[in-house]
C-alpha cells in the first residue's frame, strides 16, 4: 500500500480556486481532501501554482506527430494531405511505432496530460499481412503508454473499405481487417490493464460499410465500452454518405444504432438541425479538435449548439500539430467568437471540464477528472509565475489556466499518485525532444 500527501499551493475545486489544500493518495486514488492548509504538512509534495485534475486527450493518432512541421505550409485540402499522412503509416512497424508513441505520449505528459484516448487504425504489415501477433500495433501502443507514464483507451478502430462500396487502397490494406466480424474477434483478444482501458472505434461512416456498423456498435456495446467515430469532418463525406444512402452519416450512424451515451463522434463539424438534435438526443459526445480542424481547414463545427443539445463536449489534440489541452479549451471558444463575432460562450470552468471530466468519462473513466476523495490521484499543475501567467490572479484560475497558460507553464503531473513530470521534467523518458526526434529520423529512413 503505497500512501502520498500532496500539497498544492492553490487548487481548482470545480468550481472555485482554494489555497493550501492537502491531497491525500493512497494505491493511486485521492483518499482526502483538506482545505485550508497554509503550509506543507510533514513530507508532503509540494506542488506550487495552480493545481487542475488531469487532462484527457480525447483524440489522439500518435504517428501524427511525425508529420508536425512538414505539412503546415502550402496549399491543398484535407485529402492531400491525408497522401502524406499515409506515407508516413506506410513506414511504421511495431517497434518503431512504439518508440514514436512512448515519446509522444511523454510529450502529452510534459503537456498536464494524464490520459489518451488512441483512436488505432494501423492494425497490419503493409499489404495486410498480420503479425504473429494480431494485435501487434495496439500492444506497442498500451506498451508506450505505461513506459510514459499516462493511462490510455485503445480505441481500436474498425476501417474496411476507402469509400462507399469501394475496397481498401494500398495505404489502407494494413487498416482492414477484411469484416466486422474478423475486426471483433482480433479486439477481443486485446486485455485491459491497470493503466489501459479497450474500447472500439468505427473510422467513419465511408471506411465501414453500413451493414456492418451494427457490429462494431454490438461489441462495444456488450463491453459497455467507449465508440468514438470520425464524424462529418468533411463536406465531401457528407455528400457521398447522401449519395450512397440518401441521408446524412448521423442519420445513418443512428440507424444502425451507433449514437448512445457511451459513443462520441470526433470533429462533428459539418451537421444539420436534425443531425445535432439526434446527437444531443441520445446523449452522444462530442469530441473537438480545434487545432487540427484549423490546420487542415476542415472548418469550425457547431459546438455550442451541440452541447446545448444534449452532446457532453471533450477535447483532443489529434494529428498533433500541437500537444496543447490548455490551447484546445481556449481555442474552442476563440473560434466560436470568429465565427459568431460575440464573446463569451463557455466559461472557463465548462472549457476545462471539456479538457478534463468529460474528456474522462468520453473514454471510459468516469472516475477521473476531478480532486476529490475516491478519484484517481491524477494532478495537474500549471505555474503562476511563467511570462504568460505572472500577475493574474490565483482566485480565478480557471481563467488563468484557460486564457493566459499554455503547455509550457505545465510544473508538475501526477498520474495515479505517482509523480510522472517534476518541475517541467519527464521522470521516466529522460530526454523527451531526443526520443521525438530519433522515432521520427526512424520513420523517415
Amino acid at each position: 500500500m503505497t500512501t502520498r500527501t500532496y500539497w498544492l499551493e492553490y487548487a481548482w475545486l470545480d468550481p472555485t480556486v482554494e489555497p493550501g489544500v492537502a491531497v491525500t493518495t493512497e494505491d493511486g486514488r485521492i483518499t482526502a481532501v483538506r482545505t485550508d492548509v497554509p503550509t506543507p504538512p510533514p513530507g508532503a509534495e509540494v506542488l506550487r501554482g495552480l493545481t487542475l485534475p488531469g487532462l484527457a486527450n480525447a483524440h489522439s493518432h500518435a504517428f501524427h506527430r511525425a508529420l508536425r512541421g512538414t505539412v503546415q505550409v502550402g496549399s491543398g485540402t484535407f485529402w492531400t494531405w491525408r497522401e502524406v499522412m499515409y506515407s508516413v503509416a506506410d513506414h511504421l512497424t511495431p517497434e518503431t511505432y512504439h518508440a514514436l508513441a512512448r515519446a509522444v505520449y511523454a510529450e502529452m505528459a510534459l503537456a498536464g496530460v494524464t490520459c489518451v484516448g488512441e483512436f488505432h487504425y494501423v492494425h497490419h504489415a503493409p499489404g495486410g499481412t498480420r503479425y504473429a501477433d494480431p494485435n501487434a500495433m495496439g500492444e506497442a501502443l498500451i506498451a508506450a503508454a505505461a513506459e510514459a507514464g499516462i493511462r490510455i483507451t485503445l480505441l481500436d478502430t474498425c476501417y474496411l473499405s476507402s469509400g462507399f462500396g469501394e475496397p481498401p487502397n494500398a495505404h489502407q490494406l494494413r487498416f482492414s481487417d477484411g469484416s466486422a466480424e474478423a475486426w471483433a474477434e482480433r479486439c477481443a483478444v486485446l486485455k485491459e490493464r491497470d493503466h489501459a482501458r479497450i474500447g472500439a472505434a468505427i473510422h467513419s461512416v465511408r471506411a465501414v460499410p453500413a451493414g456492418q456498423l451494427a457490429t462494431v456498435a454490438g461489441w462495444a456495446e456488450e463491453r459497455r465500452a467507449p465508440l468514438h467515430v470520425h464524424l462529418s469532418e468533411q463536406t465531401a463525406e457528407n455528400e457521398a454518405c447522401l449519395a450512397a444512402h440518401g441521408c446524412t452519416p448521423t442519420r445513418l450512424l443512428a440507424d444502425h444504432g451507433v449514437l448512445g451515451p457511451r459513443s462520441t463522434g470526433v470533429h462533428s463539424t459539418h451537421l444539420t438541425d436534425e443531425d445535432i438534435a439526434l446527437l444531443g438526443d441520445s446523449g452522444t459526445g462530442t469530441c473537438m479538435c480545434p487545432t487540427t480542424e484549423r490546420d487542415l481547414a476542415d472548418g469550425i463545427g457547431p459546438a455550442v449548439a451541440l452541447q446545448r443539445a444534449g452532446s457532453p463536449l471533450s477535447l483532443g489534440s489529434d494529428s498533433h500539430a500541437v500537444i496543447d489541452l490548455l490551447e484546445e479549451a481556449r481555442a474552442m471558444e476563440l473560434n466560436e467568437r470568429l465565427r459568431t463575432r460575440t464573446r463569451g460562450h463557455w466559461t472557463a470552468a465548462a472549457l476545462l471540464r471539456a479538457a478534463g471530466a468529460d474528456g474522462h468519462a468520453a473514454l471510459g473513466w468516469d472516475e477521473a477528472g476531478t480532486i476529490e476523495s475516491g478519484a484517481l490521484a491524477d494532478l495537474t499543475t500549471v505555474a503562476l509565475d511563467s511570462v504568460r501567467t505572472a500577475g493574474t490572479l490565483p482566485r480565478l484560475g480557471a481563467e488563468t489556466a484557460v486564457f493566459a497558460a499554455s503547455a509550457a507553464d505545465v510544473r508538475h503531473t501526477v498520474v495515479g499518485g505517482r509523480h510522472v513530470v517534476r518541475d517541467g521534467v519527464h521522470t521516466l523518458v529522460p530526454d523527451v525532444p531526443q526520443a521525438l526526434a530519433a522515432a521520427v529520423e526512424a520513420l523517415r529512413g
